[in-house]
């Protein structure tokens, strides 16, 4: 599941794909338009520097953009970034896995299995999904297929 942080990280970089080149936006103008608390947004968007996402210049002009096109950003990499692995559990991850405490038998476990297909899913859109994909995409087209009971949760 994405997280408050995860999702508020997503609207920011969302908002400065939107920009026109060379420009930049403060965290505040991006906190206020997002309806996202500025210093939790400040604590955000230096991880997503800090993971090569942004750049940020201080002073007259300043403020944050992102490091490379739209197009050369996934979304699967800034979710990774901000909120860890994609697998529900750790033992259904490739990059964190931990053996659950209750399991013996990791590799005939039928709810690791399950979870292991849940994380391939999951990473087969997000890890294809660029930013400028993400902002192109109008929200009836995101929703396309999606009941629209599952749409919201």
């Amino acid at each position: 599941m994405l997280t408050k942080k995860g999702k508020y990280g997503l609207k920011a970089l969302v908002h400065l794909a939107q920009l026109s080149p060379g420009e930049t936006a403060f965290v505040s103008q991006i906190a206020e338009q997002n309806n996202i608390s500025k210093k939790f947004l400040d604590a955000i968007l230096l991880e997503l520097r800090k993971g090569g996402l942004l750049r940020s210049k201080k002073g007259p002009g300043g403020g944050y953009a992102l490091s490379k096109p739209a197009s050369q950003i996934y979304v699967g990499q800034a979710v990774r970034i901000l909120d860890g692995p994609l697998a529900p559990i750790r033992c259904a991850s490739k990059t964190a896995f931990e053996l659950c405490d209750d399991c013996n038998h990791p590799e005939d476990c039928q709810i690791r299995h399950a979870m292991t297909e849940v994380r391939d899913a999951i990473a087969a859109v997000l890890d294809t999904m660029t930013l400028e994909q993400m902002v192109a995409k109008r929200p009836a087209e995101l929703l396309d297929g999606v009941p629209a009971s599952a749409s919201a949760t």
